[in-house]
């Protein structure tokens, strides 16, 4: 698949059947999307991959206040929760930002990541779903997530019997200014 007809067939997916996704598989995906850009280099983002049920119950059971989000988690064979090193993507050596963004800057760079992560995965056949709907201490918590690093997303990975058509799109009028 080329790079434009990944983009363009890529879907954000909602239902997901039983089978397995291969922790090889995964660690391919993970290794192409180290290829996003970040900030000087950083690369702050991290991957925890989560195929086992009863932790994803407890994410579900704790950290998911809206109800549809923790139905697509259980369903799903694996919940990734991307992460980011704090206070690095954004910043100088000495703490200060070197962007009027902030701190928000290293979200940007996590945003990244995680759509490179999407279109790898999609690459390889796998679906996904990228949620910013939890409890972000909670899953932090339960994961014993270092406290250098700050949650930013969770993706649902797995395997679909659907094949939804692309939601409207807005036109290039609508999305580009020439100046």
């Amino acid at each position: 698949m080329n790079t434009i007809e990944c983009i363009k067939t890529r879907r954000s997916i909602r239902s997901y059947n039983s089978q397995p996704v291969d922790r090889e598989l995964l660690t391919k995906v993970v290794e192409a999307a180290s290829y996003a850009p970040s900030w000087k280099n950083t690369q702050v983002t991290r991957y925890i991959a989560i195929d086992n049920k009863e932790v994803k119950d407890m994410i579900c059971d704790n950290a998911c206040p809206y109800p549809h989000n923790a139905d697509i988690i259980r369903q799903a064979p694996v919940l990734v929760v991307t992460t980011m090193v704090r206070n690095r993507s954004g910043y100088e050596r000495d703490g200060s930002f070197t962007t009027p963004k902030g701190k928000g800057w290293q979200m940007y760079d996590c945003g990244i990541a995680g759509q490179t992560f999407c279109l790898a995965a999609h690459e390889y056949g796998l679906s996904t779903l990228i949620m910013g709907i939890f409890d972000e201490a909670k899953v932090s918590e339960i994961l014993n997530v270092p406290e250098d690093q700050e949650v930013c997303a969770l993706i649902a990975v797995g395997y679909t019997d659907t094949n939804p058509d692309a939601p409207k799109r807005k036109t290039t009028d609508d999305l580009l200014k020439f100046v």
